[in-house]
């Protein structure tokens, strides 16, 4: 891998010293923008002090693509690409409250989303493939691209469909301009936020700088109620027979730090750029947790075992320190010729997780309490290369022929170890429990020497092998796209933590994946787009590792499978679109993905590690299923009934899917059924200032595996700004959110069994409730 990136970054600088510069964009999802079709260079004055208001644009491209500038976003000030991604059609989230991270568009699960920054895919940490969206600061943004069919052009990991995250650029900015302020929340915790960003030529191309720090902070509070031994054949559960509560604080803090950089050239027939972003995560997330044997109230330890008394049943804390980087270095160069133009990208991505996390607790519901403590320590490095080529030849004057080949070379490492400790404890802990300051990490001792988790320690080699050709016109009214991406992928695993005649396996796959869209003026203002693909869903990686985990699903085990295939689906869009005057567009889109190779559990047959009753449970392609819906976006001003001066903008999604597994029929896992947004701008020239609110809603989501069934609905969320423009180069923005102190409110019917979970015959059932508070923003920019 280190020869890898020696090869990108001598690439990247030959082609600098030779002067073959290229001044667009990496490739972003709507298409490929070269640097003649960038966007006008803007002033910092003009970006800091907006003098109108965003919209959605009007993209012209064949695919059917929702573009979204920063201007949408800016004011109100989202933190985040995730914060950013709320206001836009079909896209829910299962994060806690006031976190944005893994974004789940058209409601699936975010393994099914392909997130691109610059047009480039990017590694994560999580296990099912997805990049979390608040790792990229809002600040950086020049635009969102939601791209709801797939195209030849790019991998066809999209089922659900793609995000691409635009950096800015040098061919956006002239000027620079720095951005302070601080956030505050409602236990009285400050915490500050500090960007800047400089665009300007620098010898013959132009130079893009930006950073940005960012405090991270979100307090909340828990509350679960559990019941125990529910009657046999009961569907709806009746939480009559009350076993323990759990009060629950659960802080997370830390700092953010970000940076991006590129340098363009543009000449008439070569083109280079050469970019790179970093971004940083420091972060401790403290949980402090207490189980009581009453529905209400706060009591001290019981006074014995089996006491009806009030009293504490445990007292547990579990501090995780998070450090967590990842960084992408690309560069693309292209060049115009006698037989056409031709593009070559390089990009070198790597994303570093590690985390130490203890956790421990003190149980006073025994004879004489018990204590425990365990640490797990995380390390998971993951680093991709890539290589694209690709040629465009001009067949005749409205009809082009593109072809070209990616390579990728992907190696992730996972290092996860265990440790624990059980110091014994005499009675008298009871009576003296104060001087210990209520705390059971003051019990703690040296732990026990550390041993590999199951499956937590291997390496994962994936190399891939692209090869595409589309055929792409633009005649009057008609603009169209079709094509064919053959993708080969070889998979390469080993497992320390299994035995050795198992511990290595190797799999290779072949897919191809046809694709076609085509948008159809019908006057001036009216247009509808059609497209087709056939896309895929490659497999989670603790799928694949041959490990054992024992009692993970219920009392059942959970065996990977190394002979995974990706699941694929064949799929629709339908869409209509409206401009209305010179900003505004309406638009309505249905979709249908019918999905083959779903990955489900089976049964192996072999009894669990529990004995009688439980299984082995293995992840196989054995599943069928299809996801649908409906999509509706709004943004325009109101001209057309005199007011140019109040923009609207608004979207709602009806989503919907159907999958059967074992139990019966049901939704994709956690998908939520609807979700809209809907807000307005109000500018006020005459005094310089402006203001607007922002309500979201989205539905209940439903999800089922074997073990454990859970509900989960969220509560609304209301977002106002007020801002105020001083001069040609000040402005002041004061924005709340999460107003109406959204809840999480999640219900689980947990089972030890297969036959336990088919009979109703619970393990527990519970009660969560998550809450935070409002928080408060007040930031200003300042052009120079």
């Amino acid at each position: 891998m280190k020869t890898q990136f020696k090869m990108l970054m001598n690439a990247g600088l030959a082609a600098l010293a030779l002067g073959l510069a290229h001044g667009a964009q990496a490739q972003t999802a709507a298409a490929q923008q070269d640097a003649g079709e960038t966007d006008t260079i803007q002033s910092s004055e003009e970006i800091v002090v907006q003098g109108g208001i965003g919209y959605r644009n009007h993209s012209d491209e064949a695919e059917p693509v929702l573009v979204y500038d920063n201007a949408y976003f800016q004011r109100f000030e989202p933190l985040t690409a995730g914060d950013a991604l709320k206001r836009v059609p079909s896209v829910t989230f299962l994060s806690d409250v006031i976190e944005s991270d893994g974004a789940r568009l058209r409601g699936l699960d975010p393994g099914y989303t392909q997130v691109l920054i610059n047009g480039q895919k990017v590694p994560g940490s999580n296990a099912d493939r997805s990049f979390f969206l608040d790792r990229i600061p809002a600040e950086l943004i020049k635009q969102v691209e939601i791209v709801r069919s797939s195209s030849a052009r790019r991998t066809a990991d999209a089922m659900a469909g793609t995000l691409n995250i635009v950096l800015r650029d040098g061919y956006q900015l002239d000027g620079g301009y720095v951005r302070g302020g601080g956030l505050l929340f409602d236990d009285g915790e400050v915490k500050p936020s500090f960007g800047a960003v400089y665009g300007g030529a620098v010898g013959p191309g132009r130079i893009l700088l930006g950073a940005n720090v960012q405090g991270r902070y979100n307090p909340k509070k828990k509350t679960s109620l559990r019941y125990k031994d529910s009657p046999e054949n009961n569907a709806d559960y009746a939480a009559d027979d009350f076993d323990n509560r759990e009060v629950q604080t659960d802080t997370r803090d830390g700092t953010d730090y970000a940076f991006n950089g590129s340098y363009t050239i543009d000449t008439d027939t070569t083109d280079f750029e050469v970019s790179a972003y970093y971004v940083r995560t420091d972060r401790t997330e403290t949980e402090r947790s207490f189980e009581y044997n009453t529905k209400t109230g706060s009591y001290g330890p019981l006074s014995k075992k089996g006491s009806e008394d009030p009293g504490l049943l445990s007292d547990n804390a579990n501090v995780n320190e998070i450090d967590q980087y990842n960084y992408t270095i690309s560069s693309k160069l292209e060049q115009e010729w006698a037989l056409g133009e031709t593009t070559l990208r390089l990009g070198y991505s790597r994303f570093l997780d590690k985390q130490y996390e203890t956790e421990f607790e003190i149980k006073f519901d025994k004879k004489v309490p018990e204590f425990s403590g365990e640490l797990t320590q995380t390390r998971i490095d993951d680093r991709e290369f890539s290589v694209g080529l690709d040629h465009e030849i001009e067949l005749n004057p409205s009809i082009d022929f593109v072809f070209g080949s990616f390579l990728q070379n992907k190696n992730r490492k996972s290092n996860i170890t265990t440790a624990e400790q059980e110091p014994d404890l005499d009675n008298s802990i009871r009576s003296s429990w104060d001087q210990f300051t209520n705390n059971p990490t003051s019990l703690a001792t040296a732990f026990d020497a550390s041993e590999a988790a199951a499956g937590g320690v291997n390496t994962i080699r994936e190399h891939r092998r692209d090869l595409f050709a589309l055929v792409e016109g633009d005649s009057g009214p008609l603009k169209w796209e079709a094509g064919v991406r053959w993708e080969n992928t070889s998979v390469r695993i080993n497992d320390a933590t299994v035995d050795a005649a198992d511990a290595t396996s190797k799999t290779d796959y072949n897919y191809l994946l046809p694709s076609a869209s085509l948008k159809f003026a019908l006057t001036s203002a009216d247009r509808i787009t059609l497209s087709g693909a056939r896309t895929m869903r490659r497999p989670r990686f603790d799928y694949i590792s041959p490990a054992l985990l024992k009692g993970e699903l219920g009392d059942n085990d959970l065996l990977g499978n190394p002979d995974l295939r990706p699941e694929t689906a064949w799929g629709v869009d339908l869409g209509y679109e409206h401009r209305i005057g010179k900003t505004g567009v309406v638009g309505i889109n249905v979709f249908y993905r019918s999905v083959q190779d779903l990955v489900e559990l089976a049964n192996t047959g072999d009894e669990g590690s529990e004995g009688e009753g439980t299984v082995v449970l293995q992840p196989r392609n054995m599943g069928d299923g299809k996801v649908y819906g409906v999509e509706f976006d709004l943004s325009s001003d109101l001209a057309v009934i005199g007011m140019a001066n109040t923009g609207i903008f608004g979207n709602f999604s009806l989503l919907d899917s159907e999958i059967t597994d074992d139990f019966g029929t049901r939704r994709f896992n956690d998908q939520s059924n609807f979700v809209f947004n809907v807000g307005f701008i109000q500018n006020l020239p005459s005094v310089g200032a402006a203001f607007g609110a922002s309500y979201r809603k989205q539905g209940d989501a439903y999800g089922r595996m074997v073990g454990e069934e859970v509900t989960t609905s969220y509560g609304a969320d209301l977002e106002v700004f007020v801002e105020k423009r001083i001069g040609k180069s000040i402005t002041i923005r004061a924005v709340g959110s999460n107003l109406l102190d959204a809840k999480k409110n999640e219900t689980f019917n947990k089972f030890n069994t297969i036959d336990d979970q088919t009979t109703r015959s619970f393990d527990e059932y519970e009660l969560e409730s998550e809450k935070a508070g409002p928080v408060f923003q007040l930031m200003a920019r300042v052009a120079f």
